[in-house]
């Protein structure tokens, strides 16, 4: 029987997040994955600039070397584009697989071990039964994703809400046309854009209907994007991908906590997804240090709440047309309430301005 004062069970980019933080406060840490590095995901792969603070405590560093630097985010529905500058740093696109192998480089330093190729069976008390054998461990977390068995096998999943939509992901050899991450809208589907490297681009396409995800039948709904990638070479196969916005009554039980999309998680198309994973880590190694996972529950849903707004508000607008057009021409009519709005959802607004750009944001609506 091995043993460790953690166990990760998960072995993505949340699950060595969590051993790299426990590592960092001395807690001697186990990653066990079936799967073996580097582990890749249908995912929009733009890091906002809070995703990059957040790796950079972990002791992660990217650089422009590693993807494409983007200034901010546009919105683009048939003739009518929207676009807001970071109001601190820039984002930068990276492939999944390049960020997941430099974690794992810097799990392996921290002196975490990895347990590749790895089947988990079960949990019991302060045991993690694998196909190895087993694991004796003080904290279990459980870094398994969107459909965590942990979360089954602990008694967490009780839910207080669940949207789930469809992605596919393609990459195409070509040179970024924006300085942007985009995000393309349309009836009943958007596009997100995200530019990777000098001479190429990811496209996420999102849907809460698995049909209306299909690469071809989404492009035909988004005539911009659709004439930006005509004739452009693909650089990898599709993948597929299910996006979800839960939330937990809780995410600990006893000695076992959850991260990442096992914890709960936000709609892809906010980009919060692993900016939440690395916070909600760096909260759970405090807690585990102090011997009590009640400041992790505390700490959980607090860096949930703002992110769940902002997904909950997308998903509205992505559903409903009129609001929609409506909401961008109050944009376009004054851009600097969309830096306004940007600010907030990176977290680089006050309150009361937070105040002031909803009341701002329902005057321009109302005369739009």
């Amino acid at each position: 029987m091995e043993r460790a004062d953690v166990c990760v069970i998960g072995g993505g980019p949340a699950g060595l997040a969590a051993a790299i933080a426990a590592r960092q406060r001395g807690l001697s840490a186990i990653v066990v994955d079936a799967l073996e590095p580097p582990i890749d995901k249908a995912c929009g792969e733009g890091l906002l600039p809070e995703t990059q603070e957040a790796l950079g405590e972990l002791g992660v560093a990217v650089s422009s070397e590693d993807g494409c630097r983007f200034r901010g985010i546009r919105f683009v529905e048939r003739g009518t584009q929207v676009s807001a500058e970071f109001p601190a740093g820039q984002g930068i696109g990276i492939r999944r697989t390049l960020l997941h192998q430099k974690l794992v480089e810097r799990a392996e330093d921290c002196g975490a071990q990895l347990r590749w190729q790895t089947t988990v069976m079960g949990i019991a008390a302060s045991v993690v039964k694998n196909s190895r054998g087993e694991i004796a461990a003080r904290w279990i977390v459980g870094a398994d994703g969107s459909s965590s068995r942990v979360r089954r096998w602990s008694g967490l999943q009780d839910s207080t809400r669940n949207t789930w939509r469809h992605a596919k992901r393609r990459h195409y050899h070509m040179k970024p046309w924006s300085p942007y991450a985009e995000v393309h809208w349309a009836k009943q589907v958007q596009a997100y854009v995200t530019p990777i490297g000098a001479e190429e681009v990811c496209i996420v396409v999102l849907a809460e209907l698995p049909g209306d995800a299909d690469f071809a039948k989404a492009l035909g709904k988004l005539p911009e994007l659709h004439e930006r990638l005509c004739g452009a070479e693909l650089a990898s196969r599709e993948r597929g991908a299910v996006t979800a916005m839960h939330g937990l009554t809780r995410v600990t039980r006893g000695n076992v906590a959850l991260v990442g999309d096992a914890s709960g998680g936000v709609d892809a198309i906010t980009g919060e997804g692993l900016r939440l994973a690395f916070r909600q880590s760096l909260a759970l190694a405090e807690a585990m240090g102090r011997n009590d996972l009640s400041g992790y529950e505390r700490a959980h849903r607090e860096l949930a709440r703002r992110p769940l707004r902002m997904g909950k508000l997308m998903l509205l607008v992505g559903r409903n047309q009129r609001l929609r057009q409506r909401s961008f021409a109050a944009l376009a009519s004054k851009p600097q309430l969309f830096e306004d709005l940007l600010a907030i959802h990176v977290g680089q607004a006050s309150r009361t301005e937070i105040v002031g750009t909803g009341l701002e944001l329902g005057w321009q609506f109302l005369t739009a």
